[in-house]
């Protein structure tokens, strides 16, 4: 099923995707990267996962990946991994094609580069486009490139555990262009916490089969379907929007419009619905911290009146200040003392109001000057 067609006859298209600017960018830098049979690549992994192996020469082996359709490239893959595993020397897998079951049922991931270590180590190569300034990047960007590497990771293993004297590398490498220039530099990045994070989300989906086993007899998902029956079909499966799913799924922006719809607290994301505890609405919450509603005992419903309390007290405040500023204003104004401009105007208060007014704005004026 492809979710940016079913999400456009929906009426609500992802509107998100890479600028082509970008994209050829990313394609260049790639290909300068990938030079040369992979030189550049080797020599910075060897610098930073070296490891005590022999450097690798101009005679690293590149093995042709390709073959018919994502089953046959993944069985191309796992053969050249063990190949080069047995020859024990440097390789580099461009555009490997790897397989991952989720939820039962097999996904197919593209990494830019495995590399072969001669002791049998095989290390994920990132590359992206996003500058790495005196060393460092930018933090979401490489959280979100560890999590990607995490799931090559994943599935990396799977082949590993069929293939004599391999191993996978938790390390992985990630390769970005140098503080400005289009130079290729490199950092190490330890995805052991993403990956045990994404093996625990893996085992906790549920499985493909399950869900279609609970929907409505007669249930399809085809574009070509009226709209009202379409977003039935939708709706017959539970979504379980969070505002990160804007970044990664197709249908966030039909998910999304549905959650604003019901009031849901889901809306305002993870942290947050944790944090609500039972109140799953914001009519619910807002209720609750106006008084109308929940147990005063709930220390959710406590915290929420707390909290609309002193945000009370705090627009009270304010607005008392405000008033105390515009008395102040106005009986500066009465006293005619034309504001930072000295003495001119003292008429402005007995009688002669617009001679006395003039002279205040002159003073003023002077004064500024």
């Amino acid at each position: 099923m492809d979710k940016g067609v079913l999400a456009t006859a929906l009426g609500s298209p992802a509107p998100f995707g890479q600028s082509q600017f970008a994209f050829m960018r990313g394609n260049a830098f790639e290909a300068k990267v990938k030079a040369d049979g992979g030189a550049e690549l080797l020599r910075l992994l060897y610098e930073r996962l070296g490891g005590g192996a022999p450097e690798p020469a101009g005679d690293a082996a590149t093995p042709d990946l390709s073959a018919a359709g994502p089953e046959g490239r993944a069985a191309r893959t796992a053969l050249a991994l063990r190949e080069a595993t047995a020859a024990r020397g440097w390789a580099l897998l461009d555009h490997p094609m790897l397989a991952l079951e989720v939820a039962g049922s097999p996904a197919y991931l593209e990494p830019d580069a495995v590399v072969v270590h001669p002791d049998g180590r095989w290390t994920v190569v990132e590359i992206k486009s996003f500058p790495m300034i005196d060393a460092s990047a930018d933090a979401s960007k490489v959280g979100a490139a560890a999590r990607q590497a995490a799931v090559y990771v994943l599935a990396l293993e799977r082949v590993a555990a069929v293939t004599e004297g391999a191993e996978v590398g938790h390390q992985v490498l990630l390769v970005c262009p140098k503080d400005f220039s289009n130079l290729p530099t490199a950092s190490v990045v330890d995805v052991r916490k993403q990956r045990a994070v994404t093996r625990r989300q893996l085992t906790r989906l549920t499985r493909i089969e399950d869900i279609a086993a609970e929907l409505p007899e007669g249930t399809t998902f085809d574009p070509a379907c009226a709209p009202d029956e379409l977003d039935a079909a939708v709706a017959a499966v539970p979504p379980a929007y969070a505002p990160e799913c804007l970044a990664a799924c197709e249908l966030a922006f039909h998910c999304r419009a549905k959650s604003r719809a019901e009031g849901a607290v889901e809306a305002l994301g993870r942290s947050v619905r944790g944090e609500l505890g039972g109140l799953t609405t914001v009519a619910g919450v807002l209720a609750a911290a106006a008084g109308k509603e929940g147990d005063p005992a709930d220390p959710t419903v406590a915290a929420l009146r707390r909290a609309a309390a002193l945000r009370a007290e705090a627009l009270e405040s304010a607005a008392a200040l405000r008033a105390g500023s515009i008395g102040d204003h106005a009986g500066s104004g009465d006293d005619g003392t034309g504001g930072a401009g000295g003495t001119g105007g003292t008429a402005g208060a007995d009688g002669a109001g617009r001679t006395g007014s003039a002279a205040g704005t002159a003073g003023a004026s002077e004064g500024r000057s």
